[in-house]
């Protein structure tokens, strides 16, 4: 396995990433890590404390209510971002949808109008079933993160491969092991022009070649085990 000794670029959580998969795995991960049916609860971190009373009892249910009545309003904040036409899509209540219309026609700088209107968001965002709308958003918020994550993947092979052309090998194996010969020679001798360039400090064609020419094979791998 090669070792590209990279961390996650979504998030500050160490996900180690050696591999195509393993970014592919992490986006995937994180994309509904953040998503805000999957936050943390108060309720799942006390619920094996048998010895609450009552009134404690009676605080967690409020502090849960709380929580998932922000979590909801910040879903609409979510939603409000998008597209009316986006928004059409989503299949959701006329009053919702209305009501997410009105909030884009509001002057953001009026901050007192938009936080009524987000919370009454929040409100009919209670009376309906969430979780088909924050699945959606997830899976266009997924691609989004990949696309990063496979062009940060692409900018590592590219100083590796800088510092150490005979690195070229390993991108081969790793990304196209069933790539032409006419490729991997393409491949190498981007790396040379590119290197050779940076040395003799010329504008960086061949570096923003070689950039291109490794993101392309890098999406190609990812979509072949997607």
């Amino acid at each position: 396995m090669i070792e590209l000794d990279s961390v996650c670029a979504h998030s500050r959580t160490s996900c180690r990433i050696h591999t195509v998969p393993d970014l592919l795995t992490c986006v995937r991960y994180h994309a509904r890590l953040h998503s805000p049916v999957n936050a943390p609860t108060h309720s799942s971190s006390m619920a094996n404390d048998n010895n609450e009373d009552e009134f404690d009892k009676n605080s967690i249910s409020k502090s849960e209510a709380k929580r998932r009545s922000h979590a909801l309003q910040s879903v609409g904040e979510s939603l409000v971002k998008l597209s009316p036409e986006t928004l059409r899509k989503f299949d959701l209540p006329e009053s919702l949808l209305t009501a997410l219309l009105d909030a884009k026609r509001i002057n953001p700088n009026k901050h007192g109008g938009m936080n009524r209107q987000m919370q009454y968001i929040g409100k009919l965002m209670r009376q309906i079933d969430a979780a088909p709308i924050i699945e959606k958003l997830d899976s266009m918020k997924a691609p989004s993160l990949k696309e990063t994550a496979l062009h940060h993947l692409a900018e590592q092979w590219r100083t590796r491969l800088l510092a150490d052309q005979t690195a070229v090998g390993a991108f081969k194996n790793e990304i196209m092991p069933n790539a032409e010969p006419a490729d991997t020679d393409e491949l190498g001798n981007l790396v040379a022009k590119a290197s050779d360039e940076y040395l003799k400090r010329k504008p960086p064609t061949y570096f923003r070649q070689l950039y291109k020419f490794l993101l392309k094979r890098i999406n190609e791998k990812a979509a072949s085990i997607t």
